[in-house]
């Protein structure tokens, strides 16, 4: 009985630790947002995917300490991890698209409300960015039409970029 409750009080402090993790985060990305002026879109998405990163760690830590057998929780893992990298391999796109959406989200000039012009040979592309998701990015045409274009495209094109002025 008494290491029951020392389990129950080793998991009460992880997810004390959790709970102070997550919103330690949470305050770090609010500031990364006022410093650097990224849209509470950007910052709202970041979040959820440390969130969904910090609780699944815990998962884990949490079954560890109540005795589940390592061999079977990696054989878990690692089955898991399998399912899903055939998933992405059999969607190539998909994984590009959502790396690309990371940098845009992270390390590119363009945020959301800039005008920029995606140079093609034959059709260049002009519009004001309404929205970067995790798979595309839409903008927005002088004639209002809304187009929406994968992001992986956003990184392998030459774009012309019209920032706002501040």
């Amino acid at each position: 009985m008494r290491i029951d409750n020392y389990r129950i009080i080793q998991t009460v402090v992880i997810l004390i630790i959790a709970f102070f993790v997550h919103w330690l985060i949470t305050k770090s990305l609010r500031k990364i947002q006022q410093k650097f002026g990224f849209q509470n879109a950007r910052i709202v998405l970041t979040n959820k995917i440390i969130t969904v990163l910090t609780y699944m760690s815990v998962i884990v830590i949490v079954a560890f300490i109540w005795g589940v057998d390592e061999k079977q929780l990696l054989i878990y893992i690692s089955s898991f991890l399998t399912i899903l990298g055939i998933a992405f391999f059999a969607q190539w796109s998909i994984l590009s698209n959502i790396t690309a959406g990371i940098i845009l989200f992270v390390n590119y000039p363009v945020k959301i409300g800039d005008t920029i012009t995606i140079l093609e040979k034959d059709n260049d592309t002009t519009g004001e960015i309404r929205d970067i998701g995790a798979f595309f990015i839409t903008l927005k045409t002088k004639k209002g039409e809304l187009i929406t274009l994968p992001n992986a495209i956003i990184l392998q094109k030459n774009i012309k970029y019209y920032p706002q002025p501040e």
